[in-house]
C-alpha cells in the first residue's frame, strides 16, 4: 500500500476517533481578557500549582485544578442561580455551560499596530471581534463550541507604496515579502469573516488528552510574544495529543504536546497597487496547497529544583503535497545537521523535500518566596550542517526572548500588590549574518508562506526581524489591574539591512516609541479591559522626506498613531 495514503488514513481516523470521543476539556482561550494574565500572576502569589508551567496553552480545568475556569473567585455562583447557564446532569458525569461572552474592539487612527489579537487583522480605523458559544461534557468526551466573528472598516492608510518610491524600493520589498504571507492591507474594502474560533472536541482520560481543535495555542514562556506559536494569528485546524495537567514521575513534573494541522494561505499580495501612481508590480502566483504543520513541545520540572521548567519545541511546515512516508507526516526524529539527512532528494537543504524547520529551547524559573519569575526562548530557524558548524556559529539563525516578573505587596494589605514586567524579544539576525546571512524569521524560499496562518506570523506578532522592548508596571488587586507599559518597537530590521542598504546604513531604522495606560476591572458578571495607547513611529515605512545623509532624526516622517483596545465580556 503506498504510504502516503496509508498515513493519510491513520489522520484522518485520528480525527473521527476523537471527534467521538473526549472529556473535561473546558479550556480558557489564550489571550481571554482579565483571565488570562489573572492565573499566571496568582501562581507568582502560591495559588496556582507551582509545576503549572504555562508553556503549553489553553489552560484547562484540570491544569488550574479549579471547578469554573470563568469564574475563579465564586463571586458568580448565587447570581448563576436560576439562570440555567451552568447545569450538571447525569449523576454529575455531565455538564453544560454558556460560555462567557465577548465583544473586544480594536481602532488604530494612522496604521495598523497591535498584535496578540488572534482573528482580528492588522488594519487602520475601527475594528470588533464577537466570541461566545457553549461547552458540553458527558463522561470522558466533551465539547467546546466557540466561533468567532471578525468586522473591520479597514480603512487605506500610507503604506510603503507611496509617491517617490523608486522601483528597486518596490522591487526588494517584493523580494523579501513574496517569501512569506503578510500582506500589508488585507484587501481594499471592509474586511468581515466568521472563524471556527475556540473551538474543539476532546478525549481526557486522566492526566492526558486528545482531540481536535481549532483553538489558538501558545509555546513558550514570554508574555508579550513567542518565538514558534502564539495567539497572533486566528487559530487552526489540528489533531492534538497533550497532557491535561503537569505528570508526575519519580524525577519530576512533564508536560507536552504533539500537534498535526492545517495552515491556510490569506491570497492576499504583499501589496495592493496604490491608485496614486504607477510601480512596478513583483508579485508572485503562490501555490495555493495548504500546509501541513506539524511540532511538539515537552518540558521537564526537575524534582531537585523547585519552580525550574526546561522545555524544547520543534516543528515542521510543508506544502501538503509534497508531503509523503511515515517520517513526513510524523518527523520528530528528524536528525537536526543537514549533513545526517538522507534521501535521493538531498541537496544540502536538510530535508528530503521542501519544509520549513523551527527549534527552540526555553527555561522559567519561579521563584516563590520572592514573588517572581525569570524566563528565557531561544530559537533556531535554519538547522547548522553538523555538530562542529554549530559550535563555531551558535547564534546562526537565533531569535531570542527573555523576561522577568515581580510583585510587590503592599504594605499593610497582602491583597494588592504592584507588579513589574520587562520582556526583550529579538528576532533579527545575529552579527553572523555578515559571513552568512540565516534568513529572516517566519520567511522561507521554497515555503513561500512562510510561518503564517491566513496571513498572519504564527509566532512573535513584532514579526520578521522585529524588535521589541517593553516594560509594564501595574496595581493588582485579585482580577483587577490598573497600569502602564512603555514599548520600543523596531520594525522588520532584516528587511531594511538587506534591502534598504543606504537607510540601514546611516541607521535610520522605523522605530515606534509607545505609552499605553491599561486596566482590566471584574464587577459581578461583567470583565472590563481597556488599554489606551500613543505611539510615536520614528522614520515611519522607512519614508525618508528632506533627506540629508549625516541626520538620523528625519524632519517631516514622525508618523503619529492612537491605538485603543476596549472590551467587554459577560460571563453567564
Amino acid at each position: 500500500m503506498d504510504n502516503r495514503f496509508f498515513i493519510k488514513k491513520i489522520l484522518v481516523a485520528g480525527i473521527l476517533i476523537t471527534s467521538g470521543i473526549s472529556s473535561f476539556a473546558q479550556s480558557l482561550p489564550v489571550g481571554t481578557p482579565v483571565l488570562d494574565d489573572y492565573y499566571r500572576r496568582e501562581q507568582l502569589l502560591g495559588k496556582v500549582d507551582s509545576n503549572l508551567s504555562f508553556t503549553l496553552r489553553p489552560l484547562g480545568k484540570s491544569n488550574l485544578k479549579i471547578t469554573d475556569i470563568f469564574d475563579p473567585d465564586s463571586t458568580l455562583s448565587n447570581i448563576r442561580d436560576g439562570y440555567g447557564a451552568k447545569k450538571v446532569f447525569a449523576n454529575a458525569n455531565g455538564l453544560f455551560q454558556i460560555l462567557p461572552l465577548t465583544w473586544q474592539q480594536q481602532f488604530n487612527s494612522n496604521h495598523p499596530y497591535g498584535w496578540n489579537d488572534e482573528a482580528m487583522i492588522p488594519s487602520k480605523g475601527y475594528q470588533t471581534m464577537i466570541s461566545g458559544g457553549i461547552y458540553l461534557k458527558i463522561g470522558f468526551l466533551s465539547m467546546q463550541l466557540r466561533p468567532e466573528y471578525v468586522y473591520a472598516t479597514n480603512s487605506s492608510f500610507a503604506g510603503f507604496a507611496v509617491p517617490g518610491r523608486s522601483d528597486a524600493e518596490i522591487k526588494a520589498y517584493y523580494n523579501y515579502y513574496n517569501n512569506t504571507d503578510a500582506p500589508e492591507r488585507f484587501g481594499y474594502g471592509v474586511y468581515s469573516k466568521w472563524f471556527w474560533g475556540q473551538s474543539n472536541i476532546k478525549l481526557t482520560v486522566g492526566p492526558m488528552e486528545a482531540g481536535v481543535s481549532n483553538e489558538s495555542l501558545w509555546w513558550g514562556p514570554g508574555i508579550q510574544n513567542s518565538l514558534i506559536m502564539s495567539n497572533n494569528a486566528p487559530g487552526f485546524k489540528h489533531i492534538t495529543i497533550n497532557t491535561s495537567r503537569p505528570i508526575k514521575t519519580y524525577i519530576g513534573h512533564f508536560e507536552g504536546q504533539i500537534i498535526a494541522g492545517r495552515l491556510d494561505g490569506s491570497n492576499q499580495p504583499a501589496l495592493l497597487k496604490n491608485p496614486q501612481f504607477n510601480y512596478i508590480d513583483g508579485s508572485i502566483s503562490k501555490t495555493a496547497d495548504w500546509r501541513y504543520f506539524t511540532g511538539f513541545n515537552i518540558n521537564y520540572h526537575p524534582k531537585w529544583l523547585a519552580g525550574l521548567t526546561l522545555g524544547i519545541t520543534r516543528t515542521f511546515d510543508a506544502y501538503e503535497k509534497d508531503v509523503h512516508g511515515f517520517s513526513g507526516y510524523l518527523p520528530f526524529f528528524t536528525p537536526y545537521s543537514k549533513s545526517a539527512t538522507t534521501g535521493p532528494e538531498k541537496s544540502g537543504t536538510g530535508d528530503p523535500f521542501p519544509r520549513d524547520q523551527y527549534t527552540s529551547f526555553y527555561g522559567r524559573w519561579l521563584f516563590l518566596k520572592a514573588q517572581a519569575e525569570l524566563y528565557l526562548e531561544y530559537g533556531l530557524n535554519d538547522n547548522s550542517y553538523n555538530l562542529t558548524d554549530f559550535f563555531e556559529s551558535p547564534d546562526h539563525s537565533r531569535a531570542y526572548i527573555v523576561g522577568l516578573r515581580k510583585m510587590l505587596a503592599l504594605p499593610g494589605n497582602n491583597d494588592q500588590h504592584i507588579l513589574f514586567g520587562a520582556e526583550i524579544t529579538q528576532l533579527s539576525q545575529s552579527i553572523d549574518r555578515i559571513v552568512r546571512g540565516a534568513g529572516g524569521w517566519y520567511v522561507h524560499s521554497q515555503i513561500k508562506q512562510g510561518q503564517t496562518n491566513l496571513g498572519q506570523w504564527l509566532g512573535a506578532g513584532t514579526g520578521s526581524g522585529g524588535n521589541l522592548q517593553s516594560v509594564e508596571t501595574s496595581w493588582v488587586s485579585g482580577l483587577k489591574k490598573i497600569g502602564f507599559q512603555i514599548d520600543r518597537f523596531e520594525h522588520a530590521v532584516d528587511f531594511s539591512d538587506k534591502s534598504l542598504p543606504d537607510i540601514n546604513g546611516n541607521n535610520r531604522q522605523w522605530v515606534d516609541f509607545a505609552f499605553a495606560l491599561k486596566g482590566e476591572w471584574d464587577y459581578e458578571n461583567f470583565l472590563f479591559n481597556v488599554k489606551l495607547q500613543q505611539v510615536k513611529s520614528l522614520n515611519y515605512e522607512w519614508i525618508l522626506k528632506d533627506y540629508n545623509p549625516g541626520q538620523y532624526y528625519i524632519p517631516h516622517n514622525t508618523a503619529y498613531n492612537f491605538h485603543a483596545e476596549m472590551g467587554i465580556t459577560y460571563r453567564f
